[in-house]
């Protein structure tokens, strides 16, 4: 399986699609815009850590391709990147 094909990214991208379609048909149903745009955000926010996850991800599976297996260490200084890069 791909990295980017993990679990936890697909879990993720299947539940924004969940929230998406939700979205969808509050539209369709005339609901109120502000319960509406409430729910766009909460779906751009997890798409945004979604997005998050595949980066810090592919980083991180390319790194152990050129140097090897990564010392705990370096995957802790990794996941720091990967908070900070949430700021992007």
């Amino acid at each position: 399986m791909s990295h980017a094909a993990s679990p936890d990214l697909l879990n993720r991208l299947k539940r924004a699609q969940g929230h998406l379609a939700k979205i969808i048909e509050m539209v369709s149903e005339g609901r109120d815009g502000l319960q509406i745009a409430q729910q766009m955000q909460a779906v751009v926010s997890a798409l945004d850590k979604t997005k998050t996850l595949l980066v810090t991800d592919h980083i991180e599976h390319h790194l152990e391709d050129l140097v090897g297996p990564l010392p705990r260490a370096t995957r802790e200084e990794l996941a720091k990147l990967g908070e900070l890069a949430r700021y992007l």
